[in-house]
């Protein structure tokens, strides 16, 4: 009789009131049309997820859909797969923790982080990120997280080596911790580091490199160790998200007209300085040059010849001598070219007659707008992550000078498939040069000269070359890192000196 009675009410309700019935009927039909729509999207994101680990060719068209739907447009995005799962952690008892200072300008602290790593991984270190130049010529203030993405340098090589930010609490000054500084041998091998290295973390937990710059050898290395080192260099430094977008702004606004020449024109202050060589300058710039040799202290050789220097082969080309070179090697007044470094040592003077012979002379400074490399002012290891992802994105590199930026470039290339990069002769050149500007040697003879001289020095496989005792004077690791460049290859086949001027270059 109650239960009667309730739904005679209930109908009476309904009969009385219909507008409150309906709406909380289409409330629900929404609500629940909402939430299987999300169940279906979270179950179809799972499905592809675990379509790209296991079978990443089977849905291949239907996924890359998905990609265009799922994901947010991303300039010059070169993938629309999702990244590879992160790799389990490495589990190991650590030995202690490794703290690094690297010195030096970019490219020289990227081969010392990527040292510091294998040694890490060597030793069984915990490894905390490295610390960046601060004190060199270059005063740059930036730390390592404002040049390298710090979150992937961690996570993408943790399965090899454990890193950290920072050291504990209880390894700080303010707990009165002292670590043990100190600075490897140059060019050391698998056994000083063990045998000399790794005891002194049994005693002191905490040991800090401050130096880093060529501590591990080029050669004589273990295979695994070798590989790592091109692991951390190749994938695990990345560049932070706002310089990898203004690196490729640059790339894609120099291949919008067509193809370019990167020229590392390494003719800068500090490398003149340094090196002593003064060629081309006048009386003025020589002394000045000369009085900044003597104000930094660990440049240690002070009086050079610069002549006797050039003539060795060990002056870099100034932009006099790159034209001619360019020019000699068959590049057309037409060619794009972008010169890849800082301020040019004697400015706009010095560079008319490159910018006279190739009109189509860039830089990001003409590139860019101004405020778009505001951030990046005062900061020239950012401001060199910019040219060296240009250089490395370029049809042709041809670096005026065999420093750190043009070894790690030619590496680079030659892991994206032996790219081709022009290394010039110099001891060969200035011979040329001179013969050619003093009337001995006319141009058709010049340039044929030249063009010979670099016919095997294109970028082309070849054998690392390898002298005992002598590591400064034989082939640098990540110039040439060929242990990692012949995956899936017959190595001996690729690298065969009868070969090597026979492979294909990419143009």
């Amino acid at each position: 009789m109650e239960d009667r009675s309730e739904n005679n009410i209930q109908q009476v309700r309904s009969d009385k009131f219909p507008s409150q019935v309906i709406p909380r009927t289409r409330l629900q039909v929404w609500f629940f049309r909402v939430c299987s729509t999300i169940f279906l999207w979270t179950c179809l994101v799972h499905i592809v997820a675990v379509d790209e680990l296991w079978h990443p060719r089977l849905l291949t068209g239907f996924t890359t859909r998905i990609s265009w739907i799922t994901r947010p447009s991303l300039h010059l995005q070169h993938s629309f797969h999702a990244p590879p799962p992160l790799a389990p952690p490495r589990k190991y008892t650590s030995n202690g923790f490794l703290k690094v200072s690297c010195n030096g300008g970019l490219n020289q602290m990227r081969a010392a982080i990527c040292d510091m790593v294998s040694v890490a991984r060597l030793l069984n270190l915990t490894l905390v990120v490295p610390e960046l130049d601060k004190k060199s010529f270059w005063a740059d203030p930036s730390d390592f997280e404002d040049i390298f993405n710090v979150r992937h340098f961690i996570d993408s090589l943790r399965d090899e080596v454990h890193i950290i930010k920072r050291l504990p609490k209880r390894f700080s000054r303010k707990y009165g911790f002292e670590a043990f500084k100190m600075h490897p041998v140059s060019w050391s091998n698998e056994k000083y580091y063990l045998e000399q290295i790794l005891p002194l973390f049994s005693k002191h937990k905490v040991v800090h490199f401050n130096r880093t710059d060529t501590r591990l050898a080029n050669n004589g290395i273990p295979l695994d160790l070798q590989k790592l080192r091109c692991r951390v260099n190749f994938q695990g430094l990345k560049f932070t998200p706002q310089i990898e977008k203004l690196g490729h702004k640059l790339v894609r606004i120099l291949q919008e007209k067509g193809p370019f020449v990167a020229l590392h024109l390494r003719y800068e202050m500090d490398m003149l300085a340094f090196s002593g060589c003064t060629h081309g300058c006048t009386v003025e710039e020589a002394e000045e040059l000369k009085r900044l040799r003597y104000a930094y202290p660990w440049w240690r050789e002070k009086e050079i010849v610069s002549e006797e220097r050039r003539q060795q082969g060990l002056c870099p080309l100034t932009p006099e001598e790159a034209t001619l070179i360019l020019q000699a090697l068959g590049f057309s007044k037409e060619t794009q070219i972008y010169i890849a470094s800082g301020e040019i040592y004697g400015s706009e003077r010095r560079l008319a007659p490159l910018k006279a012979a190739f009109p189509q002379i860039v830089k990001k400074e003409t590139l860019l707008d101004p405020a778009e490399l505001q951030h990046f002012q005062n900061h020239t290891s950012q401001m060199a992550a910019l040219d060296f992802m240009v250089s490395v994105a370029s049809n042709t590199f041809i670096p005026t000078y065999d420093g750190n930026m043009a070894k790690v470039v030619e590496g680079h290339r030659r892991y994206l498939g032996f790219r081709k990069s022009i290394l010039p002769d110099r001891k060969k050149l200035v011979e040329l040069l001179d013969l050619h500007q003093n009337g001995t040697l006319p141009w058709d003879d010049f340039a044929l000269a030249v063009r010979q001289a670099h016919e095997k020095r294109m970028g082309q496989p070849f054998h690392r070359r390898a002298i005992q005792d002598k590591p400064k004077e034989e082939d640098y690791f990540y110039a040439n890192p060929q242990e990692c460049l012949c995956e899936g290859t017959d190595c001996e086949d690729l690298l065969a000196p009868g070969k090597s001027s026979q492979a294909t270059m990419t143009e």
